[in-house]
């Protein structure tokens, strides 16, 4: 079964961060970084707009100025909360709600397109997002990499920042090299507009806060949350050498253009 409706997508955009201050702003390549997602997710073919979401004057002002929407909220305590907000306020008429990250520039559009056609042939979710598999130890390891196992009908059954699962009598090394049994979450989402809604009125719960992760209050309340595999993930830019790369590799990019 398929269903139709308006969907969109909603950057949340918050002026100040501790690693990479004023990052949403910073402009090395010419466009503020903010722009670069703003752009992406406007190719995705299944959204109707794309609105950046925001408590920055200075914020608001950089959107319009490039051409993009951009509504003001309240101080949140998180992305899906200002999202919601804006939501709540301005979209009456919006089926599936996309929470885009603002520090991802090359986010690839049909990722978008993937989640809110999860959404549109699968009635029974609430929600959707992204995985991908887990290629290095490092990544298996780290504890700000998230991990996610699923169910044999590609629904989340539970996300950790543990290696998950567990593998007791085999070499991780061997197994990181052929058919990966770890994906990685990316922290893309699409919602159905109304559970959205309802999501950011609940208390956070028991596993959200022993294991800081906001995804775990769906899923301990119930909800059915479709995880969609992609072979890559766009690269998030958290630090001053994550931007750094980032603008070196934009400079390849409109140089290979130009030649």
């Amino acid at each position: 079964m398929e269903t139709s409706g308006r969907a969109v997508g909603v950057i949340p955009a918050r002026l100040q961060s501790t690693r990479l201050p004023r990052k949403l702003l910073l402009a090395d390549t010419g466009r503020v970084l903010l722009e670069y997602a703003w752009r992406a997710a406007c190719r995705a073919e299944s959204l109707a707009e794309v609105i950046v979401a925001t408590d920055s004057d200075e914020i608001a002002a950089a959107v319009r100025q490039f051409g993009g929407r951009a509504e003001l909220t309240g101080e949140h305590s998180s992305g899906t909360d200002r999202v919601a907000e804006v939501v709540g306020r301005c979209c009456d008429d919006v089926e599936i709600v996309v929470n885009v990250q603002g520090d991802e520039p090359e986010l690839e559009p049909d990722q978008i397109d993937l989640l809110v056609a999860s959404l549109r042939n699968e009635p029974g979710l609430q929600m959707s997002t992204l995985a991908c598999p887990i290629r290095d130890r490092r990544t298996l390891d780290d504890p700000s990499c998230v991990k996610v196992v699923t169910g044999t009908d590609g629904r989340a059954l539970y996300f950790s920042r543990h290696p998950i699962p567990c593998v007791r009598d085999a070499d991780p090394e061997t197994l990181l090299a052929g058919d990966s049994p770890w994906l990685l979450h990316v922290g893309l989402y699409a919602y159905r507009r109304d559970y959205l809604l309802e999501l950011t009125r609940l208390a956070p719960s028991p596993l959200e806060q022993l294991e800081r992760l906001e995804q775990l209050r769906p899923l301990q309340h119930g909800a059915a949350i479709g995880v969609r595999v992609a072979e890559h993930s766009a690269v998030g830019i958290d630090t001053p050498d994550d931007y750094a790369r980032f603008v070196a590799r934009a400079g390849s990019c409109s140089e290979g253009q130009a030649a």
